[in-house]
């Protein structure tokens, strides 16, 4: 159900994609919108888009000191969607400990300091919507981005989770989960690591070709998306979990399918450990 209420937004990267894209849709409602970007000249491009409703923070989500501090100096938010992330491609054993630490950094603890730095007042005020942008990859996975999908697989648990203790407070939690999208995500926002093990040529060579092939040609529409995002924005009945994409739909059916078929098989199994 779309809300007719005017909303604070507080969205993490705004500069592209996703965030872009649910920032103007959010403006031309009506709404009032804060947010973070990486550099002074990103925050003047974007309040000049709607002067008085639109304002930007130069905020770097992996510091978590900051994003305190900057919340404290925010007006009450309505709705805050954490949609600030990229994408690690590479084989996890090519994968340095490191590049996994930063994937989290931004997509897991950058999320959860935010959630942390708005639900106070939300809380205090029994009213707030939470939306976390996860990725089909939060349900399916496929060989060479296995530091995305787990930072995915457990911003999709944190929500979850969320939802559940703080639905008494008024708080609703939503995990949108997107397909393949036309944003730059699988372009000049993912990090790669370097290839140095023939071994996993045969499978992972293949998946970056075509990722990088399909880049710019992907199903999925922003803006409506977007507007998706913003009608449920507030919404009393908004789900915990949303697919978002065709492709979405149809993949994560078909891993559930696979999930159950493997529970069926293996159940004797699983109950034999029980105490008898």
């Amino acid at each position: 159900m779309k809300t007719s209420k005017t909303l604070h937004i507080l969205i993490t990267g705004v500069s592209s994609g996703f965030g872009r894209a649910l920032a103007d849709a959010a403006l031309q409602a009506g709404h009032s919108v804060t947010g973070t970007v990486r550099s002074q000249a990103a925050k003047e491009q974007f309040e000049q888009m709607a002067p008085g409703r639109a304002a930007a923070i130069v905020l770097d989500v992996t510091d978590f000191p900051a994003i305190a501090a900057v919340a404290g100096h925010l007006a009450p938010v309505d709705v805050l969607v954490n949609n600030a992330g990229y994408g690690h491609e590479g084989a996890l054993e090519e994968s340095s400990l490191e590049e996994m630490r930063h994937q989290f950094d931004v997509n897991v603890f950058g999320a959860v300091a935010m959630m942390k730095a708005v639900l106070p007042s939300m809380r205090a005020r029994r009213t707030g919507h939470i939306i976390n942008i996860t990725s089909m990859g939060g349900f399916i996975t496929m060989p060479g981005i296995a530091y995305y999908c787990g930072s995915k697989f457990a911003l999709e648990g944190i929500s979850e989770t969320l939802a559940k203790e703080v639905a008494a407070f008024g708080i609703k939690v939503t995990a949108v989960a997107p397909g393949s999208f036309r944003t730059d995500w699988a372009g000049r926002s993912m990090v790669r690591s370097p290839r140095s093990l023939a071994d996993y040529d045969a499978v992972i060579d293949p998946i970056r070709a075509a990722r990088q092939a399909k880049s710019g040609h992907q199903l999925g529409d922003p803006a409506r998306a977007a507007q998706v995002i913003l009608d449920m924005a507030g919404d009393a009945d908004a789900p915990v979990h949303l697919l978002l994409g065709s492709d979405a739909v149809k993949l994560v059916r078909e891993k559930l399918a696979l999930m159950l078929e493997e529970i069926d098989a293996w159940e004797k199994i699983s109950a034999s450990t029980d105490f008898r």
